[in-house]
């Protein structure tokens, strides 16, 4: 009887006319589930506990008939799908009472171990479900969330896993609705419960130590390979494997420790030194000799305790002067002392001069017992001219043991002071000559001399660099530079580039004349060397031409090809060629070759001795 719907039929006829507009509604589908009313048209639903689950959709017929639903009227139908919306009416249910999942050892924590899921029939938020393990011996080793969109329980490692410890974990996993609707409570708890069996594997696991961490102390004084500390570590498999040990020497790059790689025992191989490092923070190395890759390490942290080695010194560098108008017992200098050492009840010093000064001194040393002295003087007045600087040793000794003690030496100067005992001079010399210049002017004068040096070196050097110049002067500079001249000449007829002339007939040189393919910027005045004569040798001829192009400062700085085509007027010997010789040898005579001079001795020794000895 629950309401669903109303329809409504309209008839366009005469409502006053009869029963030609009374309409009468009748279902003709969707029976035995929903009814509706003959003159309202109102659909009601006809069972109880409709089944959502069974059946979700429904498709009613209705039927509206005028004429009161008498024989003859007319009639219409029309359609209504119904849907039957979900109610919480159904718990969640487990497909199967007992699950089992199998995890490694190592898995690490937070890592799923496997998936479990209640079914619910419900749709949507009354299909929700919230899982939680209730009992059993895992429960604080393992833990379950739920999976919003697939509804499912994932069971994940909350803490690490032994196998050795324990192989086998039974939970008692519970599923519940997250809405219930109390309307149907009567049909019984909303929630259910399922068994879950975790076996923990077996996997081969590396050494474990038996600490985190390990902090040991050592003297700074022991001797070498002295043990100061033990680790250990097991393999915590069921076999057992034995373990050996070492040092991660990038931690202990300088190689002060070492251990024993079958006990664990760490040694020193160095001498220590605790003022120079305090702390020592090394890494041992626990490794499977049968499996060295399953390994673990663990920092060990060694202190360096104190041991009274080294001796109190002064606690600066004390710069001391007395006046020479000084009296007797008057405090020149206050002196402390610090130890490198660690005193763990506090440093005490004690000063004293040393036993060769310690009556022969100008100046006495008071200990004031608490690790200062002072220095006084012993007499009135000083004299820099007699002594300018006093060395005063001062022995300062500890109360640790071993006592360890140095002998210190403090430098004091005898200075002029005014009336105040303000310090005016120290250099013995300047009163000596007060008409002399002082530091300053010596000083002043000295830089005066250098700069006057530096300036005529400066000078000289470019005297010399001006003289070295290139003779050819250019705006490009020839040596950051580069200058192609990849012109083509005009072959033999050109007569524009080179003077052939010139060449052929040196007597017609002009002193004057420059070169006509380049423009000189300046004009330098070429050097000629006298005029070759006609009986000059061609060789001499083409080293003076050469060298007139070496000195000449309008010659290019590039390679440029000179010609030298010169031809000599001819020869008072005529040609020696054997193509104009007579035929014979006997028609020739060779005595004219002593006439020639010098330069043809050989030739006319040679032929004049063939001469002769053709004769005789």
């Amino acid at each position: 009887g629950t309401f669903v719907v109303q329809v409504t039929a309209t008839d366009a006829d005469d409502p006053t006319y009869g029963n030609s507009a009374k309409v009468v509604y009748s279902i003709l589908q969707g029976q035995p589930y929903f009814s509706v009313e003959s003159e309202t048209g109102i659909i009601r639903t006809a069972l109880l506990n409709m089944d959502r689950e069974n059946r979700e959709q429904y498709q009613v017929v209705i039927q509206a008939k005028d004429m009161g639903g008498q024989m003859g009227g007319l009639s219409g139908t029309t359609t209504v799908n119904i849907t039957l919306t979900d109610v919480n009416d159904n718990p969640p249910r487990f497909p199967q009472s007992t699950y089992q999942f199998r995890v490694p050892e190592s898995t690490p924590p937070d890592s799923p171990v496997g998936r479990i899921k209640a079914n619910d029939a419900d749709v949507d938020e009354n299909a929700e479900i919230e899982y939680s393990i209730t009992e059993g011996d895992g429960y604080d080793m393992f833990g379950i969330t739920t999976d919003k969109d697939t509804q499912e329980g994932i069971i994940s490692v909350k803490k690490a896993l032994d196998f050795e410890s324990k192989s086998l974990y039974i939970l008692k996993v519970e599923a519940t609705n997250i809405h219930v609707d109390p309307r149907f409570l009567y049909l019984g708890p909303f929630k259910d419960s399922a068994t879950v069996r975790i076996q923990v594997e077996d996997v081969d696991e590396p050494p474990v130590f038996s600490r985190p961490a390990y902090i040991m102390e050592v003297k700074e004084d022991v001797p070498i390979n002295t043990v100061i500390g033990t680790v250990t570590a097991q393999d915590p498999d069921a076999a057992k494997n034995p373990v050996k040990y070492s040092v991660d020497r990038h931690t202990d790059m300088d190689r002060v420790f070492n251990i024993n790689s079958g006990n664990g025992s760490i040694f020193t191989s160095k001498p220590l030194d605790r003022e120079t490092l305090l702390w020592h923070n090394i890494t041992v190395i626990a490794a499977e000799i049968n499996n060295p890759k399953q390994s673990s390490r663990v920092p060990v942290f060694i202190k360096v305790l104190d041991v009274n080695d080294n001796a109190p010194e002064f606690a600066m560098f004390y710069e001391t002067f007395v006046c020479e108008n000084a009296k007797a017992e008057q405090l020149i200098q206050t002196l402390s002392a610090v130890d490198k050492d660690d005193s763990y009840s506090g440093h005490q010093f004690s000063f004293s001069l040393a036993p060769e000064a310690a009556t022969t001194s100008n100046f006495t040393l008071q200990d004031n017992r608490d690790n200062t002295a002072g220095i006084f003087t012993r007499r009135n007045r000083y004299n820099r001219h007699e002594m300018s600087t006093y060395f005063l040793p001062v022995v300062i000794s500890d109360n640790d043991y071993p006592i360890q003690s140095s002998t210190e030496t403090v430098t004091i100067r005898v200075c002029a002071c005014d009336h105040r005992g303000k310090m005016l001079s120290c250099n013995a010399e300047a009163l000596i000559h007060p008409t002399g210049l002082s530091t300053g002017a010596l000083i002043a004068i000295l830089l005066c001399i250098i700069i006057l040096l530096v300036t005529v070196v400066l000078f000289a050097a470019l005297r010399r660099q001006r003289k070295k110049e290139p003779l050819i002067i250019s705006k490009e500079d020839i040596r950051d530079n580069i200058v192609s001249y990849n012109d083509e000449g005009g072959g033999e007829e050109d007569t524009q580039a080179f003077d052939i002339g010139t060449l052929r007939n040196p007597e017609a040189i002009d002193d004057n004349k420059f070169r006509r393919d380049i423009v000189p910027e300046t004009l330098f005045m070429p050097q000629r060397t006298a005029t070759v004569r006609d009986n000059t040798d061609v060789r001499d001829f083409i080293n003076q031409r050469l060298k007139e192009n070496d000195i000449d400062p309008t010659a290019p700085p590039y390679d440029s090809l000179a010609t030298y085509a010169y031809e000599g007027n001819g020869s008072v010997a005529e040609s020696l060629s054997s193509l104009e010789s007579v035929t014979t040898d006997g028609d020739q005579d060779y005595d004219y070759l002593s006439d020639w001079g010098p330069r043809f001795k050989k030739l006319a020794d040679m032929y004049g001795a063939m001469d002769s000895d053709r004769d005789s």
